[in-house]
């Protein structure tokens, strides 16, 4: 969206806006902000307070009710409230705090907000769809009040983070993703629709809650499930035809097959199997960098082989492809680990995305033999499993290796497979640690070491961006790849001396406009785009940039 555009885009109807109207419209209300010439052209004189504070002023006033709560989740209460009252000032507050606000917005904190969504219901964001709308579904998504929808985020809320089924509940992780997407990406919120698809949900806890929030029956299954979710797709091509549609949070049978059915049908993508790939495939090149050896002699453990393990490792494949290994060689060096034990080709029982990384190797039943066994130089937990990475697996990774590289992906915070300290303390201070969910520095013999975050805000928002601004009609795996180098690049060597695999957080806007940029160029040159090449292809995707920005409200 040009500079032009978007101001269409943020005044276009407030004109015709006056009075108290506009103060409980959350995209045009400035509250305290609103000049004194405002104040009279619409008829707000005497609904405010005297005095005309300034944006910053009033991002002051936020942050200070903000760091007064008692609990994240308070604050993430709070920050909704304050996203439903002034859109602007909200997106200004979290881009000037994003260390200080992700962690609440987001992970971890969304995943305690999703297991209380219906309790802390305040006010309605996005669309629910649920299996009693069938035959009506495009009527129901005309009653979206934008006429331009750019990028969708939806889940069936079967998978949410580490935390299982929530039904209903998982409205909050769309509503997130789309968060960082204006917020860590620049694209307007007006583009921006959060969906749950209500199928039900197999949660016991739930069905018993008279709260609850979503339709209180067991989940579709089988042709009923995908005819509902195709139902869906199709009205929402047809309804906003230039869309991206980004599936989140899907359970790994679904967001496998339903991945495979419609990438090359619609312009979507699953960001938990390719998000996090391109993430976690840009922490191990960083990881290279310190640990002196190439991406293509790593050996890698997967403790966990759902969905997020399969698309880790097919990108991981492809980048070691080239890097000059065939791709039976790029599929040796990636090993699973399933709740039963090593994934080896003797097994009967396992799934088809399992399969092209079962190995002729004896089975193996725990994690630690499999080390001890397999020798890897990298783990990588995505299991949910707290605290699976116990002290004698993190020491017999530490005795192989001299910089063994433990990522602990899963979130929330509650999950993870083990805490920066806990590994820092099991390898002496020499392993490469990154986790799924923020952690606070460690000081481990008088030494302060500061651990990564793989969060897939480093990515998803950038490719989003890229595709919106290029016109994309499809998202491949040569896209996630560009961002993951993207990203990689952009970590410093000074980051790298203090064992960060990813760059600061307050870069983060600046890192989504680079991977947009390479996203787009992988659009033009693979020839997924009609739109013509600028010749400043930076240029270009920067004038879509949303800047919450009271001046611009003209």
């Amino acid at each position: 969206m040009s500079g032009n555009e978007k101001t269409a885009c943020q005044t276009g109807k407030e004109s015709h806006r006056r009075g108290s109207d506009i103060l409980h419209n959350p995209r045009f209300n400035k509250g305290t902000a609103f000049t004194e010439a405002e104040r009279d052209a619409l008829e707000l004189r005497g609904l405010l307070p005297p005095r005309v504070c300034t944006q910053k002023e009033q991002e002051a006033r936020v942050l200070a009710n903000f760091r007064r709560k008692h609990s994240d989740l308070e604050k993430y209460i709070f920050m909704m409230a304050l996203q439903d009252r002034n859109e602007c000032l909200y997106y200004r507050t979290v881009i000037d705090n994003l260390a200080e606000m992700l962690p609440i917005i987001y992970t971890p904190t969304v995943g305690e907000a999703c297991r209380v969504f219906g309790h802390i219901f305040r006010r309605p964001r996005g669309l629910y769809v649920s299996s009693a709308d069938r035959g009506r579904m495009r009527r129901l998504l005309q009653n979206w009040p934008e006429e331009k929808v750019s990028v969708i985020v939806v889940t069936d809320g079967e998978r949410i983070l580490g935390l299982g089924d929530l039904g209903a509940y998982g409205m909050g992780i769309p509503i997130g993703k789309l968060a960082l997407y204006t917020a860590c990406a620049g694209v307007h919120p007006s583009l921006c629709l959060p969906v749950t698809l209500d199928v039900g949900t197999n949660n016991e806890v739930l069905l018993a809650d008279p709260l609850y929030t979503g339709l209180p029956q067991r989940r579709l299954r089988g042709p009923d499930y995908d005819s509902f979710v195709d139902e869906f797709l199709t009205a929402v091509h047809e309804t906003f035809p230039e869309v991206l549609v980004q599936f989140e949070d899907f359970a790994t049978e679904n967001a496998l097959r339903l991945l495979d059915r419609y990438r090359n049908r619609i312009c979507t993508f699953n960001d938990d199997i390719q998000g996090t790939a391109a993430v976690v495939l840009a922490g191990l090149l960083s990881a290279t960098r310190i640990t002196g050896r190439p991406l293509k002699d790593q050996r890698i453990l997967f403790y966990g082989a759902g969905a997020a393990a399969s698309g880790i490792a097919n990108l991981i494949v492809s980048a070691m492809q080239t890097e000059g290994l065939s791709a039976e060689q790029s599929r040796g060096n990636c090993w699973f680990v399933d709740s039963k034990g090593l994934v080896v080709k003797s097994r009967s029982d396992l799934a088809e995305h399992k399969k092209p990384f079962a190995h002729a190797y004896p089975f193996i039943a725990d994690l630690a033999g499999c080390i001890q066994a397999l020798r890897p130089t990298a783990l990588l937990g995505v299991s949910a499993q707290q605290n699976s990475f116990t002290q004698p697996v993190l020491r017999a990774l530490a005795e192989i290796n001299d910089r063994p590289i433990i990522f602990a992906l899963s979130n929330p915070t509650s999950k993870s497979e083990c805490t920066a300290e806990q590994a820092y303390a099991a390898t002496d201070g020499r392993c490469v640690f990154a986790a799924g969910s923020p952690f606070d520095p460690v000081v481990y013999k008088g030494r302060r070491y500061a651990p990564g975050q793989a969060n897939n805000s480093y990515v998803f928002p950038g490719v989003g961006l890229g595709v919106i601004a290029s016109g994309a009609r499809h998202v491949t795996d040569s896209m996630f790849d560009a961002a993951a180098r993207t990203l990689a690049a952009t970590v410093t060597e000074e980051s790298l001396a203090q064992g960060l695999t990813y760059p600061t957080l307050v870069t983060i806007r600046e890192v989504s406009l680079g991977i947009a940029v390479a996203v787009a160029g992988v659009a033009w040159q693979s020839g997924l785009t009609m739109k013509p090449k600028p010749e400043d292809v930076t240029a270009y995707v920067r004038s879509f940039i949303y800047e919450p920005d009271y001046s611009s409200y003209a």
